[in-house]
């Protein structure tokens, strides 16, 4: 039996290759950062030639110290969601660059579509919002705007995919135009009801079918890497988004089990089970997971600004010289401080979609110092993060489900116990802490893995879990009330 599976986690500044060994553990790692494009004001671009080489690049760069390609079970892939490549099918060579998630470039178009109405159709389809997040848009600006790439997409000419199809179709020498269902769910072309895609929607938005992947499961054979990549070839088994990689990842298997990554932002995702939630408080509605032909649902928000205050209190306020200090200073601030940091620095995420919002402070006094600067930040994530709980807990109320009763977190802030804990404090629910955080790499290793008997099913995945650290609520109701209602005076401040 081989050793070991070979995770590839493509993100939006890095693309990893990790092994992880059956217990799930991760043994080696190498990581190459990816360099960021901004043609202009709004417009966020990557090279994809340049992810496929840095993709190559660190999958060699572990298979070192006598392991080889045959050591390797299989390959599962997480992704940057979202962002859009466009190649010519014979050649492989990308027609533009990649239009990164982040890009804006299709607002007027987004806002043109919500004035004529077409929201609604779109949400009760994909259980999106209309948003140049998804790649649909990112896909017709490339077919309108790349000479001649309309007219040879019609012709069946050229292929579009998120980057899991962009890095499969290389792995496999151009074998394989495929995706997965969580990543053929943010595209705004995807029917999360019927698993296809739409053609009304294909209409909408003026994509040719030809242009599309296969959408398989996430456990599915994806291919075979060509032999001269790796040495011998390898099966691609696994496949997700990067969010859905770390529900995986985190074992959320079960409906009312709710997870939150906190990297430059944060994305909350809920296991909603085989029945889909129809958010009536402006979360996205997504596949988690599909297995076996099976679709599980979830429930999604995303908080822009997490990670990323922490790095705006280092690098622009110059509050601290290391991340790491944000701890202490938390600690150290006044307990009694009533400062509080509305982070709209680029607009409001869910539940509040407001792209015109700005960062303030608010509530400062003559003895406000840095230490209750750092404080609020931090604070302010966990304010964010009640936020999505309040609005998954009405939506799964309506719905007649379970609404989450503790938090499953990861990501590089989790690492800072006194945000952690007020995580638990402001939510009024335990917050739980595991102890392998690579929860997105490690998703798509269990998939893999689930796919090909190297980590069993499910259930045997689940018991792999293991919390390194619980967070229990030790604020009291009342002062949890008053903080939270606070904050959400300050909100309505900034919004108006």
């Amino acid at each position: 039996m081989a050793d070991y599976i070979l995770s590839i986690d493509q993100g939006t500044t890095s693309t990893r290759a990790l092994l992880f060994d059956n217990s799930g553990s991760p043994m080696r790692v190498r990581q190459k950062e990816l360099r960021q494009i901004f043609p202009r004001d709004g417009w966020v671009e990557h090279d994809a030639a340049e992810i496929w080489a840095a993709t190559l690049e660190v999958c060699r760069g572990v298979l070192t110290s006598g392991t080889t390609a045959e050591n390797i079970a299989a390959i599962g892939i997480t992704n940057q969601r979202e962002t859009t490549v466009l190649w010519d099918r014979a050649t492989g060579k990308p027609l533009h660059k990649a239009i990164v998630w982040q890009d804006r470039r299709t607002a007027d178009y987004c806002a043109k579509l919500k004035a004529d109405g077409k929201e609604p159709l779109v949400q009760a389809k994909t259980g999106l919002l209309l948003d140049p997040y998804f790649s649909g848009t990112k896909l017709r600006w490339l077919l309108d705007n790349v000479e001649g790439a309309r007219a040879r997409a019609e012709k069946g000419e050229l292929c579009f995919g998120t980057i899991d199809s962009w890095l499969i179709y290389n792995l496999t020498g151009g074998k394989r135009h495929v995706t997965d269902a969580t990543n053929a769910s943010r595209t705004l072309l995807f029917n999360i009801e019927t698993n296809e895609w739409d053609d009304e929607l294909l209409r909408l938005f003026a994509i040719p079918r030809g242009v599309l992947p296969e959408v398989l499961d996430c456990c599915a054979d994806f291919g075979v890497t060509a032999k001269e990549l790796l040495g011998a070839p390898v099966p691609i088994a696994g496949v997700a988004g990067d969010q859905q990689a770390a529900t995986v990842g985190q074992a959320c298997f079960e409906p009312g089990l709710m997870k939150s990554t906190y990297g430059t932002g944060c994305f909350a995702v809920l296991n909603t089970g085989a029945k889909r939630v129809e958010s009536r408080n402006r979360l996205l509605g997504t596949i988690a997971y599909r297995i076996g032909g099976e679709t599980t649902y979830a429930l999604e928000g995303s908080i822009f600004m997490a990670g990323a205050i922490v790095q705006w209190l280092r690098d622009e306020m110059k509050l601290i010289d290391h991340s790491a200090e944000s701890e202490q200073m938390a600690r150290e601030a006044n307990p009694h401080s009533q400062t509080v940091l509305v982070p709209a620095f680029t607009g409001l995420g869910a539940p509040y979609w407001e792209p015109n919002a700005r960062a303030a402070l608010f509530g400062m006094t003559r003895d406000t110092g840095a230490k209750e600067v750092v404080r609020a930040a931090l604070e302010s994530v966990s304010y964010q993060t009640r936020d999505l709980m309040e609005a998954m807990a009405a939506d799964m109320k309506a719905a007649g489900l379970t609404s989450p009763q503790a938090l499953r977190v990861d990501g590089g802030m989790v690492a800072n116990n006194w945000f952690a804990q007020n995580l638990a404090d402001i939510l009024g629910r335990p917050v739980e802490r595991p102890e392998i955080t690579e929860t997105t790499a490690l998703g798509a290793a269990y998939l893999a893995g689930m796919q090909t008997g190297f980590y069993g099913d499910r259930a045997s995945v689940a018991k792999h879990w293991r919390c390194e650290r619980g967070f229990s609520p030790e604020m009291a109701e009342s002062k949890r009330a008053a903080r939270y209602e606070r904050w959400l005076g300050y909100v309505k401040r900034v919004i108006g």
